[in-house]
């Protein structure tokens, strides 16, 4: 019997309510709607079924990924032949209000926009960058994702975690080492559970109208009509990788149904029919080209999982 045969039973045997897949499909758990199935999925609804299923991985040695909004992830198309945990939202969507400081608390499976929402119902401001990121808040700490000047790394007080062992701890701010989309937890050994938001108390109006206008922005120069994992490329230092894909004249290069985007040469887009295969040979072509032409070395922001 193989690993996750192995894995798959005795999970089945300890906890008959843990939700448990098999070749599951990933491309309905991705933003791209590309990739093929997972070969175990488990979907904890507790704190304690999350502990069950790392614990019984790490003493069958399989190491699992951990799966949040699938907003920035590009899956192969043969799919992935491991584990995957992905936190469902009973357990890990919600929001708490601290009373002592009217900071927030959050589950790790919140999307972003519906924490930027529970922000504004309690007149607090700084997660107003973050309304329309469609990742998760697991994720979005992970690479500690931002947009129009903000990042999560300047109102993240501190992060709760799970180990592969099941041990919890928090993290506090100043060791996430935190930079421009990176954290100290990408190497995917430690599961984020919640965290926690030093917010501050702000005018509901206002925050709104903040909101309001980053969205209309976004509708208006972002081909969010299209799946695609956001902003392809990570923004080159001293340059935006938008601009130069763009002096570059590639908006709107094709290969099979993966194209760089006539409105946001930043995004690659499922045009209808994408593969992961077609995605990685536009980005191939796209890095190529931008290299040749200015010398700079586009650094993909987007992950690939094979």
């Amino acid at each position: 019997m193989d690993y996750l045969s192995e894995l798959y039973t005795r999970l089945r045997a300890a906890a008959l309510e843990l939700e448990l897949r098999r070749n599951e499909p990933l491309d309905r758990y991705t933003t791209f709607r590309v990739g093929g199935p997972a070969a175990l999925m488990a979907l904890p609804k507790s704190e304690g079924e999350v502990r069950l299923a790392l614990r019984t991985a790490a003493e069958l040695g399989v190491e699992p990924f951990f799966l949040g909004n699938g907003s920035n992830l590009l899956v192969a198309d043969e799919g992935y032949p491991g584990f995957i945990v992905k936190l469902s939202t009973s357990v890990s969507d919600f929001v708490q209000t601290r009373e002592v400081d009217r900071g927030l608390e959050a589950g790790g499976a919140i999307p972003l926009p519906r924490l930027a929402n529970a922000a504004l119902d309690r007149g607090l401001t700084g997660l107003e960058f973050a309304s329309g990121i469609p990742g998760s808040l697991g994720g979005a700490v992970t690479m500690n994702a931002g947009a129009y000047g903000g990042e999560l790394c300047q109102v993240v007080e501190s992060v709760t975690v799970m180990d592969r062992q099941g041990n919890v701890e928090k993290i506090p701010n100043a060791a996430c080492k935190f930079s421009y989309r990176h954290s100290a937890f990408e190497d995917g050994s430690r599961l984020i559970l919640s965290a926690r938001f030093a917010l501050q108390q702000g005018d509901r109006a206002e925050i709104k109208a903040k909101m309001d206008d980053l969205n209309a922005r976004r509708q208006e120069k972002q081909p969010l009509e299209y799946p695609s994992a956001g902003s392809t490329f990570k923004r080159p230092q001293g340059h935006f990788a938008a601009a130069l894909i763009d002096q570059c004249g590639l908006k709107g290069l094709r290969v099979g149904g993966a194209q760089v985007s006539e409105k946001h040469a930043g995004f690659i887009i499922n045009a209808g029919g994408a593969t992961c295969a077609d995605v990685l040979a536009l980005m191939d072509r796209v890095r190529e080209r931008v290299l040749a032409a200015t010398g700079v070395t586009l650094e993909p922001e987007v992950r690939l999982l094979k």
